[in-house]
């Protein structure tokens, strides 16, 4: 493994989140209050918007910008599928879904953390990239639920149908109104219409102390991926498996599409964390409401207990070093 990716295993935040997780495993009782770890998810969503929108106000929307977030959201569209008809050899209909949607959507949670990786490295990226990131959070959710209503059979059918309708109109306020989307969106779009300007008015609150928040952050992450970690059922070795491969299948498929699409390596970096990352906010928000038979204590431990952790403390540093070496270093 190539220096940089050492440095990105051995970089402050991604040591954080080690500690989170052996915090739980030593049953230490460390903890980090509820409200504390809310503000500090605002806190990156907006810094992380915000400075996506500068960045994409320099750079413009041109046509490689237009190609990059048309080629995410169809990504987004295609994981779904084939996650849902893989996971239906051995799951019900809803679980497959709820699983498709999860992996099909994306972890804004390790796109701050490559994020973080790449500016201690000195790795450019650029702005449309948080853009891509806000696009692919939702199509997923709607194909999963498709999948869902599409092939499920008369046995697994919903108590009441009668609900559906609203269940559709609940579903894509989550998918598309939901609170972190909202203020992704928003923060990005006040710093494109703000631009330099704007970033040197707030980079003493969105700059520098970036990275101090993301240590904390990561560590509150550890705890729960640690904690979600245990929920899984001992008989999972399927699950867990799939949780790992799909990470590095998708996050492959994401590096394919950067090559392909001429993305530097910052960019295509972030792409593969995109593809292969899974959701655990936004999927299971809207699979309460539109899939209620579906059981979260298999998509959420998947997520954020298997894959999300994988991503962090493995998948980054391995994706950056295939990146480095097919780009040429």
């Amino acid at each position: 493994m190539e220096a940089s990716s050492i440095e990105g295993i051995l970089s402050p935040p991604i040591l954080f989140f080690f500690l989170g997780m052996i915090a739980v495993w030593l049953k230490s009782g460390l903890a980090i209050p509820e409200q504390i770890s809310r503000f500090l998810s605002l806190y990156l969503l907006i810094a992380i918007g915000f400075h996506g929108g500068v960045e994409l106000a320099g750079s413009g929307l041109d046509r490689q910008v237009v190609v990059v977030m048309t080629t995410t959201m169809l990504a987004a569209v295609a994981v779904p599928i084939w996650v849902f008809f893989i996971l239906r050899l051995k799951l019900d209909t809803e679980n497959s879904a709820a699983i498709a949607a999860t992996y099909g959507s994306i972890s804004a949670v390790t796109f701050i953390t490559a994020v973080g990786v790449l500016q201690s490295l000195e790795i450019p990226f650029n702005g449309h990239m948080v853009a891509a990131m806000a696009l692919m959070e939702s199509p997923a959710i709607i194909v999963g639920i498709v999948l869902a209503r599409s092939f499920r059979k008369p046995d697994e059918s919903a108590d009441n149908s009668d609900e559906r309708p609203t269940g559709w109109s609940s579903v894509f306020r989550e998918a598309f109104a939901s609170g972190p989307i909202v203020l992704l969106i928003g923060s990005l779009v006040i710093g494109m219409a703000t631009g330099s300007r704007g970033w040197q008015a707030m980079e003493p609150v969105f700059g520098t102390p970036f990275k101090g928040i993301l240590v904390l952050f990561l560590l509150d992450m550890g705890i729960n991926a640690a904690r979600q970690l245990q929920k899984l059922p001992d008989s999972s070795a399927f699950l867990v498996t799939f949780a790992i491969l799909a990470a590095v299948v998708h996050a492959g498929l994401g590096i394919g599409l950067g090559r392909i699409l001429d993305l530097g390596k910052g960019d295509a970096l972030l792409l593969a964390v995109l593809c292969g990352s899974a959701s655990y906010i936004a999927v299971p928000a809207a699979a309460k409401l539109a899939l209620p038979k579906a059981n979260p204590g298999l998509y959420v431990p998947m997520s954020l207990g298997i894959t999300f952790p994988f991503n962090v403390i493995v998948g980054i540093p391995i994706y950056l070093t295939v990146i480095n070496y097919v780009w040429g270093a």
